[in-house]
C-alpha cells in the first residue's frame, strides 16, 4: 500500500511514509534538512540502501583538465589539504555502492523491459567447515532483484546432516532452491561438479557458503548480457566483509588482461559461465590446492575470444575474510595451460597468489637493435652507454646513438671513441629537436628487427633486463614491451601508462617504493597495459612500419609513445608491462621541461592532439578501474566513480 506524503513544517524531519520496491513495501525516514540527505529502510535488511550524495562532489568534475593534470603531476598532496573530501572504503560504499528505494524501483523496471532474461544458476557446494555462514549466503540469494535465478546446491554427506534443518527451510520456501546429494565425503571438487550437473540455466554462476552475493549481482549479469549476448565469461570486482557484515579491501580490476590472468586468478568472483563451456572444459579438477577456480577459467578462456570475456567495474560479491588465501596449485594450472596451448614458458610461484611465468628464449637470440637519441649531456649518455656494454647479459646487439646536434668537444670524442667498437653507430640528425622524427630516421637505418628506444638518462641495473623483455617482444600476438623504470632513489617513476590519468595519460604507481606490491599486486605482475614509455621500449620492425612509426608531426615530443601503444593495440596486438626488467631513469635529463616558456605552446597542441585523436580511449583505460582515480597516480578510489549504471539510464 502506498501511503500519501505527511505534510510538515520545511526543515524537520517528516515521514515519506511507505514506499513499493521488488520486495514489497518500505518505511523511509527522510531528514529534508540535509541537502544530502540520508534514506534508511527500517526494515528488511538483507539490502543496505542507505544513500548519501556529497553536495561538494559536483565541484570535482567542474576542475579544467590542465589543473588536474597538475595536480596528478606534483601537487595532488596540497590541493588535497586546501579542498579535503571524504575518505575510507566505508564512506565510497554509503555515497557510491548503496543501493536506495529509487534505485531499486528503477532496476525492477528495467528488468522488466530486457528483451531477453535468461535463467541463471548459481552453484552452492557445502562441505565440512564451511557451514556457519550458510543461511547469510543463501539470503543474499533469495534477495536478488533479479528473479529468474535457480538456487544449486550440493552437500557432502556430513555437511548434509548439519544443514538439513536450513535447508528444508529454504527448500519448502522458494522452488527456484534444489538440494543436489554428493557422495563425495568433504570433496569440494566432486560436490561442485555434481551441482553443475543439476544445473539447467545458460550460465552457472559459482558462490561460496561462506560468502554473499549483492542484491544486484545476478542483475547486472542480466544488463551485460543484454549488451553482448556472444559473452561466454562475465566477471566482476569483488570485496570483504567481516562477521559483522563490514566491507572493506575491495578489489577493483581490470577489464580483461591476458597476461596478468597468467599471474593470478584475475576473474575471481563474481564469476558466470556460459554453462555449455564448463561442460566443454570438463567442470572442477583436483590437482590444483587453492586454485581449482583458477584452472577452470583458464581452460575456459581457452576455448573462447578475448572479446567474448566481460568485466563489470562493480562490487557484486561480497568474501569472506576467513578464507584460506592459499593458491599453491596456481603454478600447476598455468604450466598445464601454457602445455595445452602450445606455448613454451616455465611457470614460477613467486608468492601464494602470483606467478611469474619465465618465457625462454631462441638460441642463437634474435639480434636488438638499441637507440639512443642524444644531444650532449655526456654525462648521462656515458652511464647508459656503458650499462648497454658492459652490465647487459645479452649478444647480438647493435647500439644507434643518434646525434642531434651535440656541440661540446668532449662529446664529440666520445662519439669517436664509441664508433671503434664494432657493436655502436653513430648516426647524424641535425635540426630542432623532434623525438618522433629522431627515432623514425633511426629504424630505418636499424640492422635488425627488434627496436628498443632507449632514453641517454637510462641506467641498468642488472644484466638480464633485455633478456626479459625480448622474451616477451619475440610472442607473435604482442606489440610492445615496456620496463619497470626507477628513480635514483629507488621508487617507481613508471609502471606503465594508464590513459586519462590526469586527464591524459600519467604513469602508474609513481613515487611507490621499489619492492612494494601495488594495487592487488600489480606492480609486481606483468600485464596488458594501454600504453607504456619510450623511454625503454621494445618493438618488431615490421610492426614499427605496419602503424607507420611515431608522428612526427603531430607529436614530435610529448606523448608520441602513448600514442603509438594506441596505434598498435588498435591493430589486434598487446602491450605487455614487466616488472622483472629494471632501470634507472633519471627523466627528462636531457631535455628542456613541456612547462618551460618555450615548450608550452607546442606541449598544449600537443595534448590536444592526443585528446582528440584518442577521446574513446582515453574516457576509459580497459585496463584500469573506473571506480579508481584518475586525479593521482596511487590507484585510490576515485569520488565519484566514472561507473555508469545502467538503471540510471532509464530515469
Amino acid at each position: 500500500m502506498i501511503i500519501p506524503l505527511l505534510q510538515c513544517n520545511p526543515g524537520s524531519t517528516r515521514w515519506i511514509g511507505n514506499q513499493s520496491t521488488a520486495h514489497g513495501s518500505q518505511a523511509v525516514l527522510r531528514d529534508v534538512t540535509d541537502p544530502c540527505y540520508r534514506v534508511s529502510r527500517l526494515r528488511d535488511h538483507s539490502i543496505n540502501c542507505n544513500v548519501k550524495r556529497p553536495a561538494t562532489r559536483s565541484l570535482w568534475r567542474r576542475i579544467p583538465a590542465g589543473l588536474r593534470y597538475l595536480r596528478a603531476h606534483g601537487l595532488a598532496a596540497t590541493w588535497r589539504r586546501v579542498f579535503p573530501r571524504p575518505r575510507g572504503y566505508p564512506s565510497w560504499v554509503e555515497s557510491y555502492d548503496t543501493l536506495g528505494p529509487a534505485d531499486i524501483r528503477a532496476i525492477a523496471d528495467h528488468i522488466r523491459c530486457l528483451p531477453a532474461r535468461p535463467l541463471l544458476s548459481v552453484i552452492l557446494a557445502v562441505v565440512k567447515g564451511r557451514e556457519p555462514h550458510f543461511r547469510d549466503t543463501v539470503t543474499s540469494v533469495t534477495g536478488q532483484l533479479y528473479p529468474h535465478w535457480e538456487l544449486s546446491i550440493a552437500a557432502a554427506p556430513e555437511a548434509l546432516r548439519s544443514l538439513a534443518g536450513e535447508l528444508n527451510r529454504h527448500g519448502s520456501r522458494d522452488s527456484r532452491i534444489k538440494l543436489v546429494p554428493s557422495d563425495a565425503p568433504s570433496e569440494l571438487v566432486a560436490t561442485t561438479n555434481a551441482a553443475i550437473a543439476a544445473a539447467t540455466g545458460e550460465f552457472v554462476l559459482f558462490l561460496d557458503p561462506r560468502d554473499k552475493l549483492a542484491a544486484h549481482a545476478l542483475y547486472m549479469i542480466a544488463v551485460e548480457l543484454d549488451r553482448s549476448a556472444s559473452a561466454d565469461i562475465i566477471y566482476s570486482d569483488e570485496d570483504e566483509i567481516d562477521d559483522g557484515d563490514r566491507r572493506n579491501r575491495p578489489k577493483f580490476k581490470s577489464d580483461w588482461n591476458p597476461d596478468l590472468f597468467l599471474g593470478c586468478n584475475l576473474i575471481g568472483r563474481l564469476a558466470a559461465y556460459r554453462r555449455s563451456l564448463v561442460e566443454q572444459a570438463g567442470g572442477f579438477r583436483s590437482g590444483f590446492p587453492g586454485a581449482e577456480e583458477y584452472d577452470l577459467g583458464l581452460r575456459a578462456s581457452e576455448l573462447t575470444e578475448p572479446d567474448r570475456v566481460r568485466h563489470i567495474p562493480m562490487i557484486l560479491y561480497h568474501r569472506r575474510v576467513t578464507h584460506d588465501e592459499n593458491t599453491q596449485g596456481s603454478a600447476e594450472a598455468v604450466a598445464e595451460h601454457l602445455e595445452r596451448s602450445g606455448t613454451s614458458g616455465t611457470p614460477v610461484q613467486v608468492s601464494r597468489c602470483r606467478v611469474r611465468i619465465r618465457y625462454p628464449l631462441p638460441g642463437p637470440p634474435p639480434g636488438i637493435s638499441l637507440i639512443v637519441p642524444t644531444r650532449d649531456r655526456l654525462e648521462l649518455l656515458r652511464k647508459c652507454v656503458d650499462g648497454l656494454l658492459s652490465k647487459t647479459n645479452y649478444g647480438n646487439v647493435e647500439i644507434i646513438i643518434v646525434d642531434n646536434d651535440s656541440e661540446l668537444a668532449e662529446t664529440h670524442a666520445y662519439f669517436a671513441e664509441l664508433s671503434t667498437r664494432e657493436t655502436v653507430r653513430i648516426l647524424k640528425f641535425s635540426g630542432e629537436f623532434n623525438y618522433s622524427a629522431i627515432n623514425n630516421f633511426a629504424v630505418e637505418r636499424a640492422s635488425h628487427d627488434i627496436i628498443g628506444f632507449l632514453n641517454n638518462d637510462l641506467e641498468v641495473i642488472h644484466p638480464d633486463w633485455l633478456a626479459e623483455m625480448v622474451s616477451h617482444i619475440i610472442r607473435p600476438e604482442i606489440g610492445i614491451v615496456g620496463a619497470k623504470l626507477l628513480y635514483p632513489d629507488n621508487t617507481v617513476q613508471h609502471a606503465g601508462t594508464i590513459v586519462g590519468l590526469g586527464g591524459l595519460a600519467g604513469h602508474a604507481f609513481r613515487h611507490f617504493a621499489r619492492d612494494d606490491s601495488g594495487y592487488l599486486g600489480r606492480l609486481q605482475l606483468t600485464q596488458n597495459m594501454s600504453a607504456v614509455t619510450a623511454a625503454c621500449m621494445l618493438i618488431r620492425k615490421p610492426v614499427f612500419q605496419e602503424v607507420g612509426g611515431f608522428d612526427a608531426y603531430n607529436l614530435p615530443i610529448a606523448y608520441n609513445d602513448v600514442d603509438l601503444c594506441l596505434r598498435v593495440r588498435e591493430q589486434g596486438y598487446r602491450i605487455v608491462w614487466t616488472p622483472f626488467a629494471e632501470l634507472y631513469h633519471h627523466e627528462s635529463g636531457s631535455r628542456t621541461s613541456d612547462f618551460a616558456p618555450e615548450r608550452i605552446k607546442n606541449y598544449r597542441a600537443e595534448m590536444s592532439y592526443l585528446k582528440a585523436r584518442w577521446k574513446d580511449v582515453i574516457g576509459h583505460d580497459p585496463f584500469y578501474s573506473p571506480n579508481l582515480t584518475i586525479e593521482a597516480e596511487d590507484f585510490t578510489l576515485a569520488y565519484p566513480p566514472r561507473v555508469v549504471r545502467p538503471w540510471d539510464q532509464r530515469r
